[in-house]
């Protein structure tokens, strides 16, 4: 593959410093409780991870009862679908194992060295589009440009920085109440908290209120300690771009929670991390008949063409080295 090579090729060179990376297995399991007399057939969807420059996706084994199919849908997402009708409403249990290798995600042309090489983003303009939850209305571009005024910021990157800097100052990592986890831009502005999708609702919405574009993930985190254990919840992040530095990884929560890697989560994505898929407001592959998913990084299924809300799921991690 061209691009792994040429970026093993620029850290042979010494312009860039080695990013650590960490290889482990991933296990996603799903059950899919019996369902009630009358349902024709449920559909299940589960995100597949994918390889990028960051992350490298070795065998996943998947065990199901029933034939399924794994296609890519938008912005390369990749998603395994299934179809159950018959005996297997009686409930039935999916299990997707899976190695991978993730890379600490570095920015050398933030140091003032060359920008490692990438493949253009095909979604460029999507990624100044608004999503449902993230509007770019006139208000939102109000308070971004009034965040890039007072930090007197001109340049693209001065005006990312001056965002996430005021991201990480102003909003609080809070799961506590109602509202927050949903990356409702208006919530985070009007509740100064929540947790990573809120944090980077605003940092994104503001970016592309100001035509900067500005990309969402989501996966799962791991501890930072090697070891193996459950993992209870996602972790979301985001990238900027601009012609000088390519995409710039963020991670405002993060930085929230650890202020001593404040300045490394404007530039950088530890190691510790699993991405699931990229973007909002997305049609799986094949559709579904609900509305749009806000993310994708839980399984979702629908019975005879409803949302079912009654899955079971766990996620566990073991460190290979």
């Amino acid at each position: 593959m061209l691009l792994p090579f040429l970026l093993l090729l620029t850290l042979l060179s010494g312009s860039a410093p080695a990013p650590r990376s960490r290889t482990f297995t991933f296990t996603y399991q799903v059950t899919v409780p019996a369902q009630p007399a009358g349902t024709k057939a449920v559909e299940l969807w589960l995100p597949v991870p994918h390889d990028d420059t960051s992350q490298d996706i070795r065998d996943v084994r998947i065990t199901a009862p029933l034939p399924y199919n794994i296609q890519t849908g938008a912005y390369g997402n990749r998603t395994l679908h299934l179809r159950a009708a018959g005996p297997a409403l009686r409930g039935f249990q999916i299990t997707m194992q899976l190695q991978a290798t993730r890379r600490e995600h570095l920015t050398p042309s933030l140091s003032g060295q060359l920008p490692l090489p990438e493949a253009p983003d095909p979604h460029l303009r999507r990624w100044l589009a608004p999503d449902s939850l993230v509007p770019l209305d006139p208000q939102i571009r109000q308070w971004a440009l009034e965040v890039a005024t007072k930090a007197q910021a001109t340049t693209d990157l001065d005006k990312a920085r001056a965002i996430y800097e005021h991201v990480v100052s102003t909003v609080k990592y809070d799961k506590s109440g109602q509202g927050w986890g949903r990356g409702d831009i208006y919530y985070a502005c009007d509740a100064r908290r929540g947790n990573c999708t809120d944090f980077h609702a605003v940092f994104i919405g503001y970016c592309r209120a100001l035509g900067i574009p500005a990309r969402f993930s989501i996966g799962f985190p791991l501890p930072a300690g090697r070891g193996a254990g459950e993992v209870k919840g996602y972790h979301c992040w985001a990238e900027f771009y601009t012609p000088q530095t390519g995409w710039v990884p963020i991670d405002a929560s993060e930085a929230a929670k650890d202020p001593a890697r404040r300045q490394y989560f404007f530039g950088a994505h530890d190691e510790n991390r699993l991405e699931f898929s990229r973007g909002r407001d997305l049609r799986l592959a094949p559709p579904q008949q609900g509305p749009a998913l806000n993310y994708f990084i839980y399984p979702y299924a629908e019975a005879d063409g409803h949302p079912l809300t009654s899955l079971q799921y766990s996620f566990r991690f073991e460190d290979v080295q």
